[in-house]
């Protein structure tokens, strides 16, 4: 099995390098693909850079990464790096995804906008067993602690939860030893995100973080028990048709 690993940190990002570790002690065959730079807040976005109408490919090595791993930066947001690997873009075709491990958390309905959930959705809509993991910290000191989460939820992934599901997972920035365990959880009414803003003047950008105050007024939530010191994990279903409700038709068109 291909685990693809990507991100929307970029390519320099240690937490490529973390989950390229988990999936190949997972025994999987694993391909770092990643954005050339930061693209938090990309949500799915299919935005790339071409030349001569090929996507802009290099080979780079990402932080950490085990030797022998095949490790690209790609002009690209990273679902649509996910997408165009579900067409053999890189080669064979993955049949995992992991994205991440994020610097700051992802939780909450605000997931929507995420980079990293937003590639790992990608994947699942193309059959991948796709797992998001975020670390709660702009720039975090414990990831050995994501690591060890991420290996536990990759293991449980392998195993086949229900199709067109994306486990996302979000670790406290704490040692091991204090961590107080993982729950699941729902998503909290906003929550939290990264996004990427571009300042016009010196073609710079800044990382900019959107938040939600339910740490305290939600405590069961994601975003709450991530506060408290447990790892979160919670389901999403990738976009799908809702039979349940039926919509009424347009009286009088021609086809009623």
């Amino acid at each position: 099995m291909l685990a693809l690993v990507t991100n929307d940190d970029g390519i320099a990002s240690p937490g490529l390098g973390v989950l390229a570790r988990c999936a190949q002690a997972a025994g999987l065959d694993v391909l770092v693909a990643a954005p050339h730079e930061e693209s938090s807040g990309a949500s799915a976005a299919l935005h790339g850079a071409e030349e001569d109408g090929r996507l802009m490919v290099e080979d780079h090595r990402a932080p950490g990464v085990p030797d022998g791993v095949r490790s690209l930066a790609v002009a690209a947001d990273p679902a649509l790096i996910a997408f165009v690997s579900a067409y053999g873009a890189f080669g064979a075709v993955p049949d995992v995804l992991l994205s991440g491990v994020n610097r700051g958390p992802n939780v909450g309905n605000a997931v929507l906008h995420s980079g990293t959930v937003g590639a790992a959705l990608s994947g699942a809509t193309f059959g991948m067993r796709s797992l998001a993991v975020s670390l709660d910290a702009g720039d975090p000191q414990h990831w050995e602690t994501a690591e060890w989460v991420a290996a536990h939820a990759l293991d449980w992934l392998l195993t086949g939860p229900p199709s067109r599901r994306t486990l996302n997972v979000n670790v406290p920035d704490l040692p091991r030893a204090e961590l107080r365990g993982l729950r699941q959880a729902p998503l909290a009414t906003f929550g939290a995100v990264h996004a990427r803003v571009a300042q016009h003047d010196d073609d710079a950008a800044l990382v900019v973080r959107y938040e939600g105050t339910e740490r305290s007024t939600e405590p069961e939530s994601d975003a709450g028990l991530l506060a408290q010191g447990w790892a979160t994990a919670s389901l999403l279903l990738a976009p799908y048709s809702d039979e349940s409700v039926r919509v009424p038709s347009l009286a009088g068109a021609a086809g009623d």
